[in-house]
């Protein structure tokens, strides 16, 4: 015996969601049969909103409300500094700490060669026009500590290389961790970009 068409449809469309696969596609299809026809409704209308009421800001390219965004058309925030993130949740987490008071540049991705994403994929043309026309004096590459995040800024620190200031963020071992439990990578970062104590 089969599911009805319908629900077979939805775990096939759910499973296409990242770290869903069938049975937790399964698993949601049948939680939303058991909802109410007003709480699907508001389900489906968000789901269809979430085109018409987004847009990518012409600046940094983040995810927004309104071009430009409010970050890019903040007055206050510093104007010769970019920070260039992955992704903009990765803006948002950074934004989130309020210690960064510069611009920002989504590149849209990562270069990986295993799934074939490679620079040009990326946005990293525009980085560099935008570098040059707003006349950007330091680059902040605040991109993930795995191999793609590592490959990335470090193609992206060769192309920029003598045109701004290049900096990253921070890596080693986050606060209230264990030794015992810190990878052989995280410790290495821990202690080559040791702070001095005064």
């Amino acid at each position: 015996m089969r599911y009805p068409e319908a629900i077979e449809n939805l775990i096939s469309k759910l499973s296409v969601l990242p770290s869903v696969g069938p049975k937790t596609a399964e698993r949601y299809a049948f939680y939303l049969l058991r909802q109410s026809n007003e709480k699907l409704k508001s389900l489906a209308e968000a789901i269809r909103e979430l085109k018409e009421k987004t847009l990518v800001c012409s600046s940094c390219l983040a995810i927004s409300e309104k071009n430009p965004c409010s970050i890019c058309s903040d007055l206050n925030r510093l104007k010769e500094i970019i920070c260039v993130v992955e992704n903009t949740q990765d803006l948002l987490s950074l934004e989130a700490t309020k210690q960064y008071h510069g611009q920002y540049f989504v590149l849209g991705g990562l270069i990986n060669t295993i799934e074939d994403v490679k620079p040009s994929d990326l946005n990293i043309e525009l980085l560099l026009k935008r570098i040059d026309k707003e006349k950007i004096k330091e680059v902040i590459l605040a991109l993930n500590f795995n191999l793609e995040g590592e490959t990335t800024s470090l193609y992206l620190s060769k192309i920029l290389a003598g045109k701004v200031k290049i900096s990253r963020l921070a890596k080693g071992l986050p606060a209230g961790s264990d030794l015992e439990y810190a990878d052989e990578t995280t410790l290495a970062s821990a202690l080559k970009y040791r702070n001095e104590i005064k």
